[in-house]
């Protein structure tokens, strides 16, 4: 059954591009358009569509305000077009938020330029979050809450950090053979040098629910990859900082680890890390995919740190991580992966699931806990 989706844009001929490009796709059906945010929940209700593409900037109602309501009244996986600048990722962050699933720059040269390349990660942008968890059950974004007094203690920083919306579904156990202590309940505390996260498709909102339980005297260094634009990653970073008790920066070369600290792989570009405890930054290598690679951070890890890292892998499409996360393992180091059930596209942790290398297998609101206590 082909895919249908209601294009939203208030410009013609960006309306008209992106329609011609899904429909060349036998297995996509354009529905309907929209040229504004409350022309598009109208139709959004009257059409119900699989996928949503909706610009940001529109008369009416904008794309943002748009999102919130569509995912109140009929949860659906939206694909937001966004410029690639630092207020462009502002405003994409600001839509996954509100429930956006993921995201393509807008730009009109490409598409003149590149119309194949333009096609083919359109539609597969479409496919794959037509197939997202989205849509089945109401989205519930992070809500900015003030940290509780009784926490003052463990923040030590004033925040109005976003704190978890309810989980959808509670820990899980790894397979039998690689489940935690207890089945499922909090694993041994270790003295981890190094704490590593990588996510793509819904880690944005995903990264923000497990830092933000973190508190600002957790004692390991962090590192963090998720795949995304050049432009976005300081903003991203920003954004987390002031939402966390602990630091977060994009990372730059020759940072030094230290527990509290978060460093986020810049994009387009590759983050290791040495036994020193020190980050190299490289070039984006054009033979791999991704720009920054989970496996290449995870990789390096395994090489400097070996049994003394503590890998997460969330939300996202593909396999990044599962090599790297080989090394891990076998340096004895330990592997986690969020459940099916709370991630966006269950691609990357489903990779190291059915590769058997998950020690533990988590819904995404019991992550930050099992990472304090396991750390503490």
């Amino acid at each position: 059954m082909a895919v249908k989706v209601l294009v939203v844009d208030d410009s013609g001929f960006f309306r008209r591009r992106v329609s011609e490009i899904l429909s060349a796709d036998p297995d996509i059906q354009v529905v309907g358009t929209a040229t504004n945010g409350r022309e598009a929940i109208d139709q959004a209700l009257a059409l119900k569509p699989d996928v949503i593409t909706m610009d940001y900037e529109m008369p009416m109602m904008d794309g943002i305000t748009a999102v919130r309501n569509i995912m109140q009244r009929c949860p659906t996986p939206v694909l937001m077009f966004s410029s690639l600048t630092h207020e462009g990722a502002r405003v994409t962050l600001d839509a996954l938020d509100a429930g956006a699933v993921d995201y393509l720059p807008k730009n009109f040269e490409d598409i003149s330029r590149n119309p194949d390349k333009v096609k083919a990660m359109l539609c597969e942008k479409v496919h794959t979050i037509a197939r997202s968890n989205r849509r089945y059950s109401t989205f519930s974004p992070p809500a900015p809450q003030v940290a509780p007094a009784s926490s003052a203690g463990l923040a030590g920083r004033p925040t109005t950090g976003a704190s978890p919306a309810p989980s959808r579904a509670s820990a899980q156990p790894a397979p039998a053979s690689q489940a935690p202590a207890g089945g499922g309940a909090s694993p041994k505390r270790k003295a981890y040098k190094l704490v590593a996260i990588g996510t793509s498709t819904g880690g944005p909102v995903a990264l923000q629910r497990v830092l933000t339980q973190l508190p600002a005297g957790f004692p390991a260094p962090i590192v963090l990859v998720q795949h995304m634009p050049a432009a976005f990653t300081k903003a991203f970073a920003d954004r987390l900082d002031k939402l966390c008790r602990i630091t977060v920066k994009e990372a730059e070369d020759g940072d030094l680890l230290r527990p509290g600290l978060a460093l986020l792989a810049p994009g387009g570009k590759q983050m290791m890390v040495d036994s020193r405890g020190a980050v190299k930054i490289l070039p984006g290598d054009e033979r791999l995919n991704y720009k920054p690679c989970v496996d290449i951070t995870f990789g390096s890890a395994a090489k400097s740190f070996n049994d003394k890292v503590l890998a997460v892998v969330l939300t996202g499409m593909g396999a990044d991580g599962r090599e790297g996360a080989r090394l891990l393992k076998q340096s004895g180091s330990q592997v986690w992966a969020q459940d099916e059930a709370s991630c966006v596209i269950y691609g990357m942790p489903m990779a190291i699931v059915k590769a058997n290398l998950a020690d533990a297998v988590y819904g995404l609101d019991e992550i930050g806990r099992h990472l304090t206590e396991a750390c503490l």
